[in-house]
């Protein structure tokens, strides 16, 4: 992936050093399997909230990462790629895009939606239109579930802002609503759903990104579909517990998820993202 030249967002935030954080309570690879189910979710804030309140966030204003900052120089410029993108697709549909936040922050953090610890992996927070990464997420997805490469991070940020998309849409809204009036079964369902949409958005965003910068290099997609695999609930419970329970699915299988993304990618119209409205996911 072709990105040291591209733009870096200003809308990142540095918490990390900022304030008090704790270790995840807890261990091994079940632990951390069971963690990473919720990883890259976003759809809804509950579901990486604790009770505790490790870090009740900076108490100055946060600056923007170090120069010299690699993997935080990465995910700006990442970042910078989905505001230039989302700007352009929101202005061809007649509306502004209003660009989230990005959220940098180590062990533990506070969010708009309450505590969160960093074993249960990035995510978006609607409340304050703020995405929240600790950058060693991606250590544990190249080590834990083999899903390394610079295109596979990159689409970790661009799920995460299709939340925040979808956030922008009222799609969000929409989807909280009904889940309220249906049995679990029937919310986790549509929280399903509201998940492969946000592949099928990571996917339109490569497709136009790539159309308006050619910032892809061989062997890219291929990163973005594995990692797509790797997180399928399917693949994570068979892992963690040795069964599958396709009930209690939130996320959808590998083979849901890298189907979706592959419709983004291929077709770069969000009219092609409407998972609500199919019988085959």
């Amino acid at each position: 992936m072709r990105w040291e030249f591209g733009r870096r967002s200003t809308n990142v935030e540095d918490w990390r050093g900022m304030g008090p954080s704790r270790t995840v309570v807890g261990g091994g690879l079940g632990a951390l399997l069971l963690a990473l189910l919720v990883a890259l979710l976003g759809g809804d804030p509950s579901m990486v909230l604790e009770q505790t309140a490790p870090y009740e966030g900076p108490g100055q204003v946060a600056p923007a990462p170090p120069q010299d900052d690699q993997m935080a120089a990465f995910v700006s410029t990442v970042l910078g790629y989905t505001e230039d993108t989302w700007s352009q697709i929101f202005r061809e549909n007649g509306s502004k895009y209003v660009e989230p936040k990005l959220v940098l922050f180590s062990g533990a953090v506070k969010s708009g939606c309450g505590n969160a610890q960093s074993a249960m992996g990035p995510f978006y927070c609607p409340l304050d239109q703020k995405v929240y990464i600790d950058l060693s997420f991606y250590n544990d997805m190249q080590r834990r579930l083999g899903a390394g490469g610079d295109f596979a991070y990159a689409y970790v940020v661009a799920h995460e802002v299709g939340h925040h998309v979808q956030n922008l849409l009222g799609i969000s809204d929409q989807v909280q609503t009904m889940q309220r009036r249906v049995s679990k079964t029937q919310a986790n369902a549509l929280s399903v759903r509201l998940e492969l949409q946000a592949d099928c958005f990571a996917g339109v965003w490569a497709h136009r990104t790539e159309k308006a910068q050619s910032f892809l290099e061989k062997g890219d997609v291929e990163e973005a579909l594995n990692a797509a695999a790797a997180i399928g609930d399917d693949r994570l419970q068979k892992q963690s517990q040795g069964y599958v329970v396709p009930d209690s699915f939130t996320h959808g299988s590998s083979a849901q998820r890298v189907r979706w993304f592959t419709q983004g990618i291929k077709s770069g119209d969000i009219n092609q993202c409407n998972t609500f409205e199919t019988n085959t996911l």
